[in-house]
C-alpha cells in the first residue's frame, strides 16, 4: 500500500516537472493565458491539455461550449433547489401532478417517457439551432471594463454551478446507496428560525 501511494505521489509531481519537449506547446498556450476566465490563483487551467495546438477558432468553439455548459448548469441547481420549497400547480402529464414527482434522481424513473422524448429533442433543437446569444449579445449600454467583468462573472458563476450540479448527483446517488444518509434534512429540522 505504501509503495503504490509513492508511486501516485511521484506521478503526481512528476506531471509539473518542466519538460524539455514541451516548449511548443508552451508557446500555443502562453497565447491563451490572457483569455478571459483567466484568474488567480489557478491562472491558466487546462490539465488535460486540450487547448494544446489548437486555432482560435477551436478555442473560440470550446470556451461557448463552456459558457452554454455553465448556463446549463446554473438551471440545473435552480432545478433541484426549487422544488425542494414550492411545488408547481397542475399535471406534467393526464394524471400525474407536479407534487408527484420526487425529488433529485429519484425523479428520472418517475418522469413518463413522452417527457423525456420531449425534453431530449429540445435540448437537441436547442443545441442544433444555437442557443440564446453568448456575450456580446444584448444592449446593456456597458463600459468595455464593465462588460468584460460581467462575461468573467458569468464564466465563473457557470464553472461554480457545473461543480454544485455534480455535487448534488453525487448526493443523491450516495442516498441510493446508504438510505438515511441525507443529513440536509437534519440540518434543516435543526435550523428554528426555518418554522
Amino acid at each position: 500500500m505504501k509503495l503504490a501511494i509513492a508511486a501516485f505521489l511521484f506521478g503526481s509531481a512528476a506531471a509539473f516537472a518542466p519538460s524539455a519537449n514541451k516548449a511548443s506547446s508552451s508557446a500555443l498556450k502562453a497565447s491563451y493565458e490572457n483569455e478571459l476566465g483567466v484568474i488567480a490563483p489557478t491562472g491558466f487551467f487546462d490539465p488535460f491539455g486540450l487547448s494544446e495546438g489548437i486555432d482560435e477558432k477551436t478555442f473560440a468553439q470550446y470556451r461557448t461550449a463552456e459558457l452554454k455548459h455553465g448556463r446549463v448548469a446554473q438551471l440545473a441547481v435552480i432545478g433541484y433547489i426549487v422544488p425542494e420549497i414550492y411545488r408547481f400547480p397542475g399535471e406534467i402529464a393526464p394524471g400525474l401532478k407536479f407534487a408527484d414527482i420526487p425529488n433529485g434522481v429519484a425523479a428520472i424513473d418517475a418522469i413518463p417517457s413522452l417527457g423525456w422524448a420531449q425534453m431530449f429533442f429540445l435540448i437537441g433543437a436547442v443545441d442544433y439551432y444555437g442557443y440564446l446569444g453568448d456575450f456580446d449579445a444584448g444592449k446593456l449600454d456597458l463600459t468595455p471594463e464593465e462588460m468584460k467583468e460581467r462575461q468573467l462573472q458569468e464564466l465563473q458563476h457557470g464553472r461554480l454551478a457545473m461543480i454544485a450540479v455534480l455535487e448534488l448527483l453525487r448526493h443523491d446517488s450516495q442516498n441510493f446507496v446508504s438510505p438515511g444518509f441525507d443529513g440536509l434534512d437534519k440540518l434543516i429540522t435543526g435550523l428554528p428560525f426555518l418554522y
